[in-house]
Order: C-alpha cells, then sequence, then structure tokens
C-alpha cells in the first residue's frame, strides 16, 4: 500500500484530504506542519504539500527538500489558493511534480496523485551507464569519471531520461512532456536553459559534445558511447 504524507495547516482540509486518500487505497499520514513531518516523510511515496504553512512556507520546504539527497526524488503535489500563472509556475519550478488550486475535487485530487505514483513507480534500472557517466536512479546522483555532478531535480531528471534513451532524438515538447509532465506550464526554452546547464555540468562543448548532441531541428540525444 502506497504510503501518502500530507502536510496542510486548516485541520477541515487536513481530514477531508485523508478521509479522500485513504478511502482510495492509500495509507495516509497528515500533519499540520513540515517540521511535524519530517520523520513520516522518510517512507514516504508522495507528498501532498499546501503552500501556505504556518513558520516556514510550503514552497520554502519544498526548495529543502529538493536539496536533501534522500528526499529530492519524492513526488510533491501542491496544494494552493494561488490561481496566478506566474506562481504556479514558481511552484513547479520549485520542485513540485504538479499543482492543485483549491477548491478542487476528490475525484481530481485522487486522480493526481495516483498519477504521481505511477509516474515514478516505474521498471527503469537502478543504474545506468554510459561511458564515463554513471547514474544511480535510486539514489538521484550522477557521476562523471568518479566525480559527483551537483545537479538540480530537474537537471537530473533530463540527464537520467535522455541516458536512459541514449541514441534516440526527443523534441522539445516530448521533453516537457515526459521529463517536466504534461501539465508543466513553462515553454520549450526551459529545455534549452537545462541542457545548456547540463552540459557546463559534463564539461560538454556544444560544438563537438562528448555526452549531449543537439539535432538540428529535431531536438536533442543523448550520445552512445562505445564499449
Amino acid at each position: 500500500m502506497s504510503h501518502i504524507v500530507v502536510i496542510e495547516d486548516e485541520h477541515t482540509v487536513r481530514d477531508v484530504l485523508r478521509f479522500h486518500l485513504e478511502r482510495s487505497g492509500l495509507r495516509v499520514s497528515a500533519f499540520e506542519t513540515a517540521g511535524a513531518a519530517l520523520d513520516a516523510l522518510a517512507s514516504a511515496d508522495a507528498l501532498v504539500l499546501d503552500w501556505m504553512l504556518p513558520g516556514e512556507s510550503g514552497l520554502s520546504f519544498l526548495r529543502r527538500l529538493r536539496g536533501d539527497s534522500d528526499l529530492r526524488r519524492l513526488p510533491v503535489l501542491m496544494l494552493t489558493a494561488r490561481a496566478a500563472e506566474a506562481e504556479r509556475v514558481e511552484g513547479l519550478e520549485s520542485g513540485a511534480d504538479d499543482y492543485l488550486t483549491k477548491p478542487f475535487s476528490a475525484a481530481e485530487l485522487v486522480a493526481r496523485v495516483r498519477a504521481l505514483l505511477r509516474r515514478t513507480q516505474t521498471d527503469a534500472p537502478n543504474s545506468i551507464e554510459n561511458g564515463p557517466l554513471t547514474i544511480d536512479v535510486s539514489a538521484a546522483e550522477a557521476r562523471l569519471r568518479g566525480g559527483r555532478l551537483n545537479l538540480t531535480r530537474r537537471e537530473f531528471d533530463l540527464l537520467a531520461f535522455l541516458a536512459l534513451n541514449r541514441g534516440r532524438v526527443y523534441g522539445r515538447a516530448e521533453l516537457l512532456d515526459r521529463v517536466w509532465g504534461a501539465d508543466f506550464l513553462g515553454g520549450e526554452r526551459t529545455v534549452d536553459q537545462h541542457v545548456t546547464q547540463l552540459r557546463a555540468h559534463l564539461g560538454d562543448d556544444p560544438q563537438a559534445p562528448q555526452f549531449l548532441e543537439t539535432v538540428r531541428g529535431k531536438g536533442y540525444r543523448m550520445r552512445v558511447w562505445d564499449a
């Protein structure tokens, strides 16, 4: 049974979230503050996080979470009353996997949580190797010639996806859908920015890349290293 942690300071909303998630067959641990939930997160399969929390905001906590090597891969659904596009983008860029604006239906809540679980509970291998590049999927860690790469969560996700599917060309729109998710509100320029950042981490020359190749008019691919 998947374990969902809920962090929501309004007790009525918290009880409603717990009720509907448990009724759908999920195990739920619910907390009023981020600090109170820390121990439970170690065994969580997904986090439902409210933006506005007492003390540390949900957005600030999410940023800290994405910097934690043990929790950076935890899928997060952010809840908020903020409906402005700029605020939704801020939440997603801070590391949220999905975004739900209050008020919302119980059916949509459950559907989005289950979609997060399906997205992360895949049959992808735990380790990917391509020449001197090694990616530990379960630990969310990438190493180049033995040295650890200091990647953001999205940089790691993009690198892992392209390495897993090395040799295949992906367009920007497809990468947004496969790595960021269909609900991501940013534009295709986001992919270009992340590829540029990854090349800097990898020491890749864009004119003669060893890893991330640009295929003119089509997109990007991970170069296949000879055995």
